[in-house]
């Protein structure tokens, strides 16, 4: 995904396209790993420096409701990496050293045979974390 493409998606939804999300679309597209909020916010503080964390925070739901980015949990928590628009519902394979990534269509909810009564699934999230071939050596 090209900036271009993340800020026509921003002013279709009805957002303004300030400085800030520019430089927010760019930091994603260059940076293939994965960021974490505060790693988002300190780049950010960087050129904008009244910038609330809050601000920030934000931003990154909105273009996590956009589907532009995507969001993982990790054990020292939450973290955000551009969309692999691999295709709609998708899972991933994610190496806890380099964190590479690879989809996977396979869904387990297919699967799942029966849910509590009275609950209706309307989300679900699943990765499974582990070590590439070049890390587990």
């Amino acid at each position: 995904m090209k900036v271009e493409e993340i800020l026509t998606a921003m002013s279709n939804k009805g957002l303004r396209i300030t400085e800030q999300r520019k430089t927010l679309a760019k930091l994603f597209v260059e940076h293939s790993g994965y960021l974490a909020p505060k790693e988002v916010y300190e780049h950010m503080s960087k050129m904008y420096p009244g910038m609330s964390f809050d601000t920030v925070y934000r931003n990154l739901r909105v273009l996590h409701e956009m589907d532009i980015i995507e969001q993982f949990m990790f054990e020292e928590g939450v973290k955000f990496k551009l969309h692999c628009h691999a295709h709609d519902h998708h899972h991933h394979f994610i190496c806890l050293e380099c964190e590479n990534t690879v989809p996977f269509e396979f869904c387990p909810m297919d699967y799942v045979k029966t849910v509590p009564d009275g609950f209706t699934p309307v989300k679900h999230k699943f990765d499974i974390y582990g070590y590439c071939d070049s890390c587990r050596h």
